[in-house]
């Protein structure tokens, strides 16, 4: 069933975001009177081969236009007339060039349709960041909540020479506010990042590894983080039938020690359960402000059977419209910076291309195996934002490549043969094909030796 989730959310995502994309291309296209003659949701024959298992699923002309679903659930495409793209090569445009054209149109006109695409995938994932910050609002950790108790260093975390009980005093040299500045992504793939901690009365910088991301994709490290809060926690509900229901556990109380052990921090009771399970253990709790002890058995999980409140106080903030707009552009552009500099690491050596490039595989574990509807629309907005800028990468076949070889015309007043283009683009569609047959192997490859 997880796998059926994720498939799901990974193809209602897609099918958002490449229908947008391509309606970029389309709407420019018809704005300046370009002839469409297919726009497809998906691949109506086997991408990159035009030419092979060509049928779709349905199919609609209206116009000059045949509208359509795919088989082949990889994308979607438009086809311009008079141009070259995956579909076809300059042989297709032998006959004397129209009016209605792309070819036959003005370079910038050409360049706009060009940029439909990744234009309305940035408008996309805007709206959908200020759409989220204005439903939800921000509920942040204080900086000064967190060191009431210190941080919890997970295995993550102490190779990277943290411990738990460090107290932040700042990142960078400079001050930190909240708790999720020291786990942005931005803080973690500056060059030379750092945090000053509190240990023991003294001040220890702790460098933050090159290697950093590279770690957390593996796959022991791949749903930790490398920090999380120190947290005082307090029954919120027992369930029904479990060890903690049997055991006596009531909503409300205060769990403070196991076996005598004091672990008042929900991470660390956590980590001391596991290595018990099936055994029983003295749970002692606080019940109205009086310490008492339960026998409990510990299920073959190593868990007890409750949820849990956190003691600590959390800020909120709710933003009315006006006030979200800014926070969720902010917010989506910081999802293309973060690629940038991840895709510095990469091209630095810093971080190796089997752990950093995914496939629609990798994406759909991104998803994960249950439907909620806000990790639904983030993480679909960080793809559009994702999908913009891998566009705008000037590789032949993607639309920046395109952009190149357009705006070197506007300079120049030269326009590049469609032999030139015709060839580019096989250079284009090589490298993909490459880069999608790597990300396909590598996730599969991941699966199997898990």
């Amino acid at each position: 069933m997880e796998g059926l989730v994720m498939a799901a959310q990974l193809l209602a995502g897609l099918s958002i975001l490449v229908g947008i994309h391509e309606f970029g291309h389309f709407a420019a296209a018809k704005f300046f009177k370009i002839r469409v003659n297919k726009f497809y949701l998906f691949f109506d024959f086997l991408f990159p081969f035009p030419n092979l298992l060509k049928f779709s699923i349905f199919k609609l002309k209206r116009g000059d236009t045949e509208y359509g679903l795919g088989w082949f659930p990889m994308g979607g495409y438009v086809d311009i007339a008079g141009m070259i793209d995956e579909s076809k090569g300059a042989d297709d445009l032998e006959s004397e060039p129209q009016p209605w054209e792309f070819r036959t149109k003005p370079a910038w006109q050409r360049l706009i349709v060009m940029l439909g695409g990744i234009i309305m995938n940035i408008i996309t994932g805007i709206l959908i960041f200020i759409g989220i910050s204005y439903s939800t609002g921000e509920r942040y950790l204080p900086i000064s909540e967190i060191n009431k108790y210190g941080i919890y260093a997970s295995e993550l975390g102490e190779r990277v020479g943290l411990k738990t009980g460090d107290k932040i005093i700042n990142a960078n040299g400079q001050p930190v506010k909240q708790f999720r500045d020291i786990v942005d992504p931005n803080f973690l793939l500056e060059q030379n990042s750092y945090l000053t901690v509190e240990r023991e009365g003294k001040e220890v910088r702790v460098d933050i590894p090159k290697e950093m991301i590279e770690w957390m994709s593996e796959d022991e490290y791949k749903k930790m983080s490398y920090v999380y809060p120190r947290d005082p926690f307090i029954v919120k509900r027992v369930l029904p039938g479990t060890p903690a229901d049997k055991g006596g556990l009531q909503p409300k109380d205060v769990p403070v020690a196991i076996n005598g052990k004091e672990l008042p921090y929900f991470n660390e009771f956590r980590q001391a359960l596991a290595p018990l399970s099936g055994k029983e253990i003295t749970l002692t709790v606080l019940r109205d402000e009086q310490p008492v002890d339960l026998n409990i058995k510990v299920s073959d999980e190593g868990t007890l059977g409750f949820e849990m409140n956190s003691r600590l106080k959390a800020e909120y903030k709710q933003y009315t419209f006006l006030e979200a707009i800014p926070v969720g552009t902010k917010d989506a552009f910081n999802v293309i910076i973060v690629q940038i500099k991840a895709f510095g690491k990469l091209f630095r050596g810093e971080v190796s291309a089997s752990k950093s490039v995914s496939s629609p595989i990798g994406i759909a574990e991104v998803y994960g195996g249950t439907w909620h509807w806000l990790q639904f629309w983030t993480i679909t907005g960080m793809l559009s934002m994702v999908l913009a800028f891998m566009n705008f990468l000037p590789i032949p076949a993607l639309d920046g490549g395109h952009v190149v070889f357009l705006t070197y015309e506007i300079i120049t007043g030269k326009k590049p043969s469609e032999k030139v283009l015709m060839v580019a683009q096989q250079i284009g569609m090589l490298i993909l094909l490459s880069i999608m047959v790597f990300a396909f192997g590598n996730d599969i490859f991941k699966l199997i030796s898990r």
